[in-house]
C-alpha cells in the first residue's frame, strides 16, 4: 500500500497563471508536485483567439489531449491544425509552437513526467 494519498482535486480550486513568454496563453496545475503525484504532472493550458508561443525545445516530452477551439501547432518543420478530441506527442527536445488564428479559445490538456523542466525559447528564425 502506498504512504501517498488520493486526491480529488475540483476546478475551482485550480489557479491560472500567465505564461509569460506567450502571448495569450495561460496555464493551471492540475496535479503535480503541491498534490505529492511522483511520477506526472498534468496541466490545462488555454490559448485566447490570436495568442502566439514563441518556437522552443523542453528537456521533457509532453503529451497532450485538445479540449476545446482549433489551433496550430508547429512540431519541427511541421505545422498541425489541431481541434478537439485531437493528441499529440511532442518528443524531449523537439522545437515546437502554438498559434491561435480562429476567434474561439483554444485550451489542452498537457501531461509530463514529473520533476524538472528546463524550456529554452528559440530565436525567430530568419
Amino acid at each position: 500500500m502506498s504512504d501517498r494519498s488520493p486526491v480529488v482535486r475540483r476546478a475551482a480550486e485550480v489557479e491560472y497563471e500567465t505564461v509569460e513568454a506567450a502571448d495569450g496563453m495561460e496555464k493551471g496545475v492540475l496535479i503535480g508536485d503541491d498534490q505529492n503525484a511522483p511520477n506526472l504532472a498534468i496541466r490545462r493550458f488555454t490559448l485566447d483567439p490570436g495568442a502566439t508561443v514563441p518556437e522552443h525545445t523542453n528537456e521533457i516530452e509532453h503529451e497532450q489531449y485538445v479540449l476545446a477551439g482549433e489551433y496550430v501547432v508547429g512540431i519541427e518543420d511541421e505545422e498541425y491544425v489541431v481541434s478537439e478530441g485531437d493528441s499529440l506527442f511532442i518528443p524531449a527536445g523537439a522545437v515546437h509552437w502554438y498559434r491561435n488564428e480562429g476567434e474561439t479559445k483554444g485550451a489542452f490538456i498537457c501531461a509530463v513526467p514529473a520533476g524538472d523542466d528546463e524550456i529554452e525559447l528559440l530565436e525567430e528564425r530568419g
